[in-house]
């Protein structure tokens, strides 16, 4: 199921991108005081009352500019506001209501989603000033008083999103079926992949980039398993996004990864390996997806007795960051190493949702602090207490130590090396966190 998306819309310079980075806990957004600093749309994961939920920060609405960023700025809200369950309208205090304000308003209650009226830049604590009740005007209901630099009002503000989100469906697919997300460059072969596969034309295949302009679901069933094939719009880079639905298409491919168990992530063997498949690929490692890299087009290559060795090695370097990653060379086309896909489908998965028992890990933690004496620092070494496992999807491992600060990045690469060399864990990312359990240890 999708998740619930939430749009920030108001005027430049009103605070969204400082209510976005707020509700995320995190500064992702960039933050100026100069209006028109969000250009685009920026989306994340949130949290409120167990509930995921995507908020999405827009550039400013200026609803009468001409001037040509703007007119892009506002373009890019309105499609937000369009995909959106929900709708923020951020206004600022200070400002007092604008007749930007009343365009905004105008523009949202046109749309017929639910709109949140908020306030911003009530940064004092008790009755909220008098300026604050000439928002009714805007006729959008009850206004929320909040500081976004601050955080006052802003559970209150969640708590009235929560309100507007879709019931939570039961999942449509059950549990024994493994989710894949196909993703890629424009025109790499994912929707040619995802026909072969079914063995019918689900998707549309043509040679123009951007033919996909949405995620679908295809159900695939055979003696290798139950699958559900999510062939996803292709991530170009930003700077190349001009029409305002490849937007939204973005969106929706990151969040099929989101969803996935496994990512596909799939190469042009004809145009080799660009910057742009190492972000895909990144994105899908960030999420802790077990990964699988499909070179397709493989049959349209010349080759000669070293052509897949070479390209291996080139894999092996541009995709250092995920070396567990398996490679393979397939034709989408001609069905070439299809059957083997399916093995590394069902492979991947079973180690991204491995779990191991403590003892296990602490035996293997034992032979390796063993094998290479842990780092130390100005008579002080390292001290690994213990090792287990808390979760999986992707498996996560929490090291209790005496300090953290002792605990080398080097270090860290050789205990995760020693883990997968005895459980596998192919094709999947891995955890580790570092607590320290004593700091006050002087021994």
């Amino acid at each position: 199921m999708s998740l619930p998306i939430v749009a920030v819309v108001g005027r430049p310079n009103v605070g969204k991108s400082t209510l976005f980075n707020k509700l995320i806990g995190k500064r992702l957004s960039i933050v100026e005081d100069t209006p028109g600093v969000t250009r685009d749309r920026i989306y994340s994961k949130c949290e409120w009352r167990n509930r995921e939920f995507m908020i999405v920060d827009t550039g400013g609405i200026e609803p009468a500019s001409d001037d040509i960023i703007l007119e892009q700025m506002r373009r890019q809200a309105e499609i937000a506001i369009e995909k959106a369950d929900v709708i923020v309208f951020l206004t600022d205090i200070r400002c007092g209501v604008t007749a930007g304000d009343y365009d905004v308003a105008s523009m949202l209650q046109k749309s017929g989603k639910p709109v949140i009226l908020a306030v911003n830049k009530i940064d004092s604590i008790g009755d909220v000033p008098m300026e604050f009740y000439e928002f009714y005007n805007l006729g959008l209901g009850d206004p929320f008083p909040i500081s976004a630099a601050h955080g006052h009002g802003s559970g209150d503000l969640l708590d009235e999103i929560f309100k507007y989100f879709p019931e939570k469906a039961d999942d449509e697919y059950g549990e024994d079926y493994i989710r894949v997300a196909v993703i890629g460059k424009p025109n790499v072969g994912k929707s040619s992949l995802i026909n072969k596969i079914s063995g019918e034309n689900r998707a549309i295949v043509s040679d123009i980039a951007g033919t996909t302009r949405d995620s679908t679901d295809t159900i695939v069933e055979n003696e290798y398993g139950k699958y559900v094939f999510i062939d996803t719009a292709g991530i170009r880079r930003k700077s190349k996004i001009n029409e305002k639905i490849e937007h939204y298409s973005t969106l929706r491919s990151y969040m099929a990864v989101d969803g996935a168990d496994v990512c596909v992530i799939m190469i042009d063997a004809t145009e080799g390996i660009t910057d742009q498949d190492t972000k895909v690929a990144g994105y899908a490692h960030e999420q802790g997806k077990g990964c699988i890299i499909a070179v397709n087009k493989w049959d349209a290559i010349e080759k000669d007795g070293s052509t897949m060795n070479e390209f291996t090695e080139k894999l092996k370097e541009d995709f250092s960051f995920m070396s567990y990653a398996p490679f393979l060379f397939i034709s989408a086309k001609t069905g070439q190493r299809i059957n083997k896909l399916f093995e590394l489908i069902n492979s991947v998965n079973r180690q991204n949702c491995m779990r191991v028992s403590t003892g296990m890990l602490n035996d293997v933690l034992s032979y390796a602090t063993t094998r290479v004496q842990p780092p130390s620092d100005k008579g002080r070494r390292l001290k690994i207490y213990y090792m287990t496992q808390p979760s999986t999807r992707p498996p996560t491992f929490v090291m209790f130590v005496n300090r953290a600060d002792l605990f080398h990045f080097s270090y860290q690469r050789y205990i995760e090396n020693q883990v997968r060399q005895t459980f596998g864990l192919e094709g999947t990312p891995v955890r580790f966190v570092i607590r320290e359990r004593d700091k006050n240890d002087n021994k």
